[in-house]
């Protein structure tokens, strides 16, 4: 099914411009399927619909972007997209890891004293 679903990714990747937005959706997924065969057969169906496309799926990321905009800049960490890419496919949390929040907690060293 990881082959599968890589495959389909690739179809779709090859109708968008290299290193685009989507493309690196794409890119990001198959990360995903190549850790967690789980997640890759639901992958591999949702491409099968249009409004899951990697189109489409780009633009749930762009939209955060947007909505965490400083001034002319916008940023989403690797993480963040996972995130977002989890919730659009309905992939829930990371196997690999077991957690939906993979960003690293801050420690208050004032505690230790």
């Amino acid at each position: 099914m990881i082959e599968q679903a890589i495959e389909k990714l690739r179809e779709q990747q090859s109708g968008v411009k290299e290193r685009s937005a989507p493309w690196m959706v794409a890119e990001q997924l198959m990360d995903i399927c190549r850790r967690e065969p789980a997640s890759a057969e639901l992958i591999a169906q949702d491409l099968e619909n249009a409004s899951m496309s990697i189109v489409e799926a780009e633009k749930k990321i762009k939209a955060f972007a947007d909505k965490h905009k400083t001034g002319n800049f916008a940023c989403v960490t690797p993480a963040e997209a996972e995130d977002i890419l989890r919730e659009f496919y309905g992939l829930g949390t990371s196997e690999k890891t077991g957690l939906g929040d993979r960003r690293p907690k801050l420690i208050d060293l004032a505690d230790f004293l």
